[in-house]
């Protein structure tokens, strides 16, 4: 690996910390400390290099044609991105800053998991589990992602090289985890997580709603259902999503809810709070929510798609009019149709409890869960019932229950498409059952188009990718 840029990133995030915080040699010598050292991670994910951006509704939206870019002026261009050109300067830009920034919040999360061993003294045994757990949980979710991003698809390519899977704090270039290894490492990861988290996490002995912006017990489970499901292990899949489901905490958005307006004033629940099994707190997403999903003069300078585009998307013709992410979430802006999921609030005071419903993006939420289980099921009709689940809790008339195995997985597919839209999630489904077609990319796709190149600095630093 290109360590000396992963750690130059994890230093200048302990050089710009404010005055009054801990220096980096006192962070861990006392629980303040480490919490300060796991905001960090989180403030990192939130960046737009990652969750805040290129993760969410940026780059990765954009390779799963979300948004028509063609005419788009470069100011938020992602023309290249759109096209998959991924020997373009623009391409290459961002991945280089995705690669980078992971692997700076991956030793920091490290940085974490040594010194909860070596500084043990100094911790309780609740903040201990809470921390240790948490920053082996989000060194698996950065992982894992960029395993999605870089590496091969699984089937095919289980036993080749993908990414490194950096577990320590040293300098040293290390030879990248075959696709199989990083599968096994991430779930050693997060098995260690949830026993450290299981006992002690609030979401588990209450419900404090504030942990759905960390990356909690059930958190680490919805993770674990989403990695057994793209290593191909079914059982393991639907066994995590269920102990999620069967919680009990989560609950489909009402339509009142997703639709409310107030004295004139836009009160939706955009995001779905309720259904937020782990987000990521973006305190600053108001410039790029603004830049991206408003309506600034020209069509050409905004990232959206033509209501014909959407109507298809919906499928509005067949049913889908009445769609509440179709009808409260592509909404008008200066006469044009725009996608509305991050939009900001109206008012300061648009809150669930203490969360701004505005300032975060979902990292993973419970439809997928359901998705998971509809996949996951032993025949298509007790699999489409989970798929009716969603449909109903999102407006949309049930699916026959003699439905047949491939017009089950289009079924899901679709969902995909629906749900996920402008969310990062999209581009990942598609690589991971080996899609043809993307919706609005009239072009066949193989398992490469769907590997991102490892970045050329990364190749030049770490001489352990060859055969």
């Amino acid at each position: 690996m290109a360590i000396v840029a992963v750690f130059s990133g994890c230093k200048k995030f302990l050089d710009v910390t404010p005055k009054t915080s801990l220096a980096e040699e006192q962070l861990y010598t006392s629980e303040p400390g480490f919490q300060q050292a796991l905001s960090g991670v989180y403030g990192k994910l939130a960046g737009t290099n990652l969750y805040g951006d290129n993760l969410s509704m940026g780059f990765v939206s954009a390779l799963a044609q979300n948004y028509s870019t063609l005419n788009t002026s470069a100011s938020i261009s992602l023309q290249q991105t759109q096209l998959l050109n991924y020997a373009s300067n623009e391409v290459i830009s961002y991945t280089d800053s995705i690669w980078s920034s992971s692997y700076s919040a991956i030793a920091a999360a490290n940085k974490i998991i040594e010194n909860t061993a070596a500084n043990r003294s100094v911790l309780s045994n609740n903040s201990y589990a809470q921390l240790r757990g948490e920053a082996l949980a989000l060194r698996a979710f950065l992982h894992f992602d960029l395993l999605r991003m870089f590496g091969p698809e699984y089937t095919a390519g289980a036993n080749l090289k993908a990414i490194p899977y950096k577990k320590d704090v040293n300098e040293n270039a290390i030879i990248p985890a075959t696709t199989a290894d990083v599968v096994k490492f991430a779930l050693a990861d997060l098995k260690e997580a949830a026993d450290l988290l299981q006992p002690v996490d609030p979401i588990v002995t209450s419900d404090l709603r504030s942990r759905r912006n960390k990356l909690n017990y059930y958190g680490i489970k919805a993770l674990e259902a989403r990695i057994r499901l793209y290593s191909g292990d079914k059982p393991g899949a639907a066994a995590a999503a269920n102990l999620v489901i069967g919680s009990g905490k989560y609950a489909f958005v009402t339509q009142a809810a997703a639709g409310a307006i107030s004295s004139g004033l836009t009160v939706r629940d955009r995001l779905y709070f309720n259904e937020q099994i782990f987000m990521i707190r973006v305190r600053d997403i108001l410039p790029t929510v603004q830049r991206y999903f408003r309506f600034r003069g020209s069509l050409d300078q905004s990232l959206t798609r033509s209501p014909a585009n959407f109507a298809t998307l919906f499928e509005t013709t067949s049913g889908g009019g009445s769609d509440i992410r179709f009808v409260y979430r592509i909404e008008q802006d200066g006469g044009n149709l725009f996608p509305s999921k991050f939009w900001q609030a109206s008012s300061a005071t648009t809150t669930i409890g203490d969360n701004l419903l505005d300032q975060y993006v979902p990292g993973i939420r419970l439809a997928e869960m359901y998705y998971i289980l509809a996949e996951t099921a032993e025949t298509p009709g007790i699999g489409v019932g989970y798929l009716n689940t969603v449909r109903q809790n999102r407006g949309i008339s049930n699916l026959a229950t003699t439905i047949t195995a491939t017009d089950l997985t289009a079924a899901i597919t679709k969902e995909y498409q629906k749900e996920f839209y402008a969310e990062g999630q999209l581009f990942f489904y598609y690589k991971r059952i080996k899609a043809t077609r993307m919706l609005f990319r009239n072009i066949n796709m193989t398992p490469a188009d769907y590997k991102l190149p490892i970045p050329d600095r990364e190749l030049q630093f770490n001489p352990n990718y060859g055969n």
